[in-house]
């Protein structure tokens, strides 16, 4: 009874457009009415509670680093690989959104930092290619969709402590999924791509796919750091993200040169701003996860 009142008061405010951190607030006021226990300092001291996480601090580092990808050219370098090694193939264009996306997801933990990197990046040369629009735009937001599964995942962040299950684990756990999922997609867009007519670009020679891939490599060393940091424990879930932020700020403007000091501080509020929206969203949860579990111990058990 006490979970059908909690959905039916978060349905609600969600079906009249109501943004979804503030509907769970309101399915939260809501069911506490109606268990008779409405406190304003309850909500508020719920909120300032799910916010205050050791681990969560990894969330704003992780998004930061997706951010200095986009602005500091290490994104764009991963995408010319991907278009060095599967761009001359028939559909070449949509294999390297799925093979950039891979990579890009091993960076940053973010759908919304792929999506903004591969949209900018491949969307116009898609379109300028042939492709459709609306698939274009369907395949870019599907790929988009591996980056909370390969590891460092916000997801798995969030999961890991409002669960309380290893961090550490969930990211091991997400790589073969996150690879299948691209390896349907790449079926997928195979099946697609053959349906459609368009010029091929030209296919790199050996010399051209070697210097791509000693241009990416300093973005590729990442997420090999991450990986084995987190596998033999030199670092914690919370600790790669800062490792993360810092070693892309520094192949950023020290090894690339594309993020000057003048543009840092738009990259900090940038982060900050996806940030405090994750955030927002993770307090606000905590207050109706805390009724849940309030009324299903007040719940009482039928008698044997």
């Amino acid at each position: 009874m006490t979970l059908t009142i909690f959905l039916g008061a978060l349905l609600g405010p969600m079906a009249l457009g109501v943004p979804i951190a503030f509907a769970l607030i309101l399915s939260g006021v809501a069911l506490m009415m109606y268990m008779g226990i409405f406190d304003a300092q309850i909500v508020a001291q719920n909120v300032m509670n799910g916010a205050d996480s050791f681990p969560l601090m990894a969330v704003p580092f992780f998004l930061l680093a997706g951010e200095v990808m986009n602005t500091g050219g290490l994104s764009r370098r991963i995408v010319n690989l991907a278009m060095a090694l599967v761009g001359h193939v028939r559909g070449g264009l949509g294999f390297v959104a799925i093979f950039a996306a891979c990579i890009l997801s091993s960076l940053s933990g973010s759908a919304v930092a792929d999506a903004a990197a591969l949209g900018a990046l491949l969307y116009p040369m898609m379109l300028k290619s042939g492709h459709d629009p609306a698939r274009t735009g369907g395949l870019l937001a599907s790929a988009s969709v591996i980056g909370p599964i390969i590891p460092p995942s916000i997801g798995f962040i969030l999961y890991g402590v409002v669960g309380g299950v290893s961090i550490t684990k969930l990211f091991l756990a997400g790589i073969v999924p996150g690879l299948l999922i691209a390896l349907a997609l790449c079926v997928t867009w195979l099946l697609v791509a053959h349906k459609e007519q368009f010029a091929l670009p030209p296919r790199q020679s050996g010399a051209v796919r070697l210097k791509a891939f000693v241009d990416a490599i300093w973005a590729l060393m990442l997420p090999v750091i991450i990986v084995f940091g987190l596998k033999f424990g030199v670092f914690t879930p919370t600790e790669a993200g800062v490792v993360a932020a810092v070693y892309s700020l520094f192949v950023a403007m020290v090894i690339y040169r594309e993020l000057p000091p003048s543009r840092l501080f738009h990259v900090f509020v940038s982060a900050a701003k996806i940030t405090s929206i994750v955030m927002f969203l993770v307090a606000c949860a905590a207050v109706s996860a805390w009724l849940i579990t309030v009324g299903c111990a007040r719940r009482p058990r039928r008698a044997a």
